[in-house]
């Protein structure tokens, strides 16, 4: 494959695009791309999402024969792609506009000529959706906050509460309107939503009111924080996927504002501001499906709201959904279910969250849980001084098998500290002089004579005359360790100092025999220092949690 990047010629496609024209998966044409010397290189985009000339990717596949007609709503996409670029959605206002009978004089003559045609065969809203279903799969690998990827909606839409028939549903970050669209899609709820960005706040109504939803559908344009379009609605859901990590969210303007009353956000807790707006917006009873980044649950600037959100009943479940559900990135991301209260005597109201964690299942699996990613935790158990809301950090702990671990543990530490005793060798008084005192031999003689060897660092005998224990031990021992050490006091191995006394091989290997004996003495304290500190965290948590009590 080529490996400088093409100039682009006329309208670009994604590698899901070529996947389609030519009518096989997105992996066929990685492959391709890996395969083939002449694929057409790169015209454009980023390297982990490049774009390919269509008109050489086409020819290509005439040449492989492995292409297929283009049909007429592709060629309108490569064109709204080639016009508009990166400001697709712009593109798609003007197609949708055009299809509810209001086009632009902006619209090239090529795209409107091109969506006539398509109008003649095509139902307009079929092809409004087309359209979308084309954006939200090129924008699935960068991402957007005009786009809510499909796995998160599917997510959102299976936890959201059962709805009354004229129920109201606002997103106050409704990007396109695929979030709170599809959740009160199975109703007849009226819909409410505001968007800062003009063109994404556009599509989305005019795609309502090609759906005929005008009468129920409202999406107005605006910064949702710092200018509310809907200061007064009060809805039975909110639901809401915010722009993740911003911190010029408007801190500084709205440091009185109404709105927080859990508390007002850091500068770095923007989510949190947006989750307080949209409480802010609901009815007694009603409730609140917030995206929230997982680390949002434990950082420390975020506590004081947490507590709050705890403490006053308002959290009622978290749900930590799979890695890759936000297909832009694989970090986790948590459903926040909020509802509130309706005063005193509330017959809904609970003592415990329920936390859900679904981070061992697939991106497209089932979003029901098993017994084990799910439990109730107490309020009280969460007002620590963290107010840790990840899912995970409660469960596993509550389906830990705290006896059966507790007895295999201690009965594996009475089995090694038992045998630890018969680890140590026998050993006799000796006489004098000691070992090192009389006649020795330098380990620096011993290498240039090819007797001495190093494997990993340590050092081994590579003949039958020495012991390779018997060296080790002797190297390890404290006159040679003195030898070892600098005028600075720093110790370090320096083994062209140190000194063997000199035995004969059967003596060797009777004093290799006492040193082996002692490192396994050595290795077998240090494990079993780890499996006590392992055995005292098991009981400790045990007793804390109930799943261990003190014998009468």
């Amino acid at each position: 494959m080529t490996e400088n990047a093409a100039a682009p010629v006329g309208a670009l496609v994604t590698g899901a695009e070529i996947a389609r024209l030519a009518g096989v998966t997105r992996a066929a044409v990685s492959n391709w791309r890996r395969r083939y010397d002449d694929f057409p290189a790169p015209g454009g985009g980023a390297a982990n999402s490049p774009l390919f000339s269509l008109v050489e990717v086409q020819a290509w596949l005439d040449r492989q024969r492995k292409g297929q007609e283009i049909s007429p709503e592709v060629e309108l996409w490569q064109a709204l792609r080639a016009v508009y670029g990166e400001q697709l959605v712009a593109g798609l206002v003007e197609v949708a506009a055009a299809l509810a009978g209001d086009p632009s004089p902006g619209l090239p003559d090529e795209v409107r000529d091109r969506v006539r045609r398509l109008a003649r065969s095509e139902a307009p809203v079929d092809l409004v959706n087309g359209l979308t279903e084309r954006f939200v799969d090129s924008a699935r690998r960068a991402g957007s906050d005009q786009v809510t990827p499909e796995r998160i909606v599917r997510a959102v839409s299976h936890f959201t509460p059962e709805l009354p028939s004229d129920a109201t549903v606002f997103d106050p970050a409704c990007g396109i309107g695929l979030l709170f669209l599809a959740v009160a899609s199975a109703t007849d709820a009226r819909c409410r939503g505001q968007e800062s960005d003009a063109d994404s706040a556009r599509f989305a109504q005019l795609r309502a009111d090609l759906l005929g939803e005008s009468g129920r559908v409202t999406v107005v344009e605006g910064d949702s924080l710092r200018a509310d379009a809907w200061p007064d609605l009060r809805a039975d859901l909110v639901v809401c996927d915010p722009p993740a990590g911003v911190t010029e969210w408007g801190r500084e303007e709205l440091l009185l504002d109404a709105r927080w009353e859990l508390g007002t956000p850091s500068k770095a807790e923007g989510e949190l501001a947006w989750l307080q707006h949209a409480y802010a917006h609901t009815v007694p009873g009603g409730h609140v499906l917030m995206v929230m980044p997982a680390s949002v649950a434990y950082r420390k600037a975020g506590r004081r709201i947490r507590a709050e959100l705890v403490r006053r009943g308002i959290l009622r479940q978290v749900v930590a959904l799979p890695p890759g559900v936000a297909t832009s990135h694989s970090l986790p991301v948590h459903i926040w279910c909020l509802r509130r209260p309706r005063g005193t005597g509330d017959a809904d109201a609970r003592q415990s969250v329920r936390m859900v964690d679904l981070t061992g299942n697939s991106p497209d699996g089932a979003l029901d849980p098993g017994p084990d990613q799910v439990a109730e935790v107490p309020l009280i158990e969460l007002l620590d001084d963290i107010v840790d809301l990840t899912p995970g950090t409660h469960l596993r702990p509550r389906h830990r098998d705290f006896p059966e671990e507790y007895a295999t543990l201690r009965e594996e530490v009475e089995k090694r500290i038992t045998r630890l005793v018969s680890l140590l060798p026998e050993l006799a008084e000796g006489g004098e002089p000691g070992s090192l005192d009389g006649a020795t031999t330098s380990i620096a003689d011993l290498a240039r004579a090819g007797l001495v060897g190093y494997e990993d660092s340590e050092p081994v005998s590579t003949s039958d005359q020495l012991d390779t224990d018997y060296l080790r031990g002797f190297l390890r021992s404290s006159a040679n360790t003195r030898r070892s050490t600098s005028a600075s006091g720093t110790h370090r191995l320096d083994t062209r100092g140190a000194r063997l006394p000199r035995m004969g091989i059967e003596e060797q290997r009777r004093y290799g025999s006492a040193f082996r004996s002692l490192s396994a003495f050595e290795q077998d304290a240090r494990e079993i220092g780890e499996l006590s500190r392992q055995l005292a965290d098991l009981a400790r948590d045990g007793l804390a949690t109930g799943g261990l009590v003190p014998e009468d």
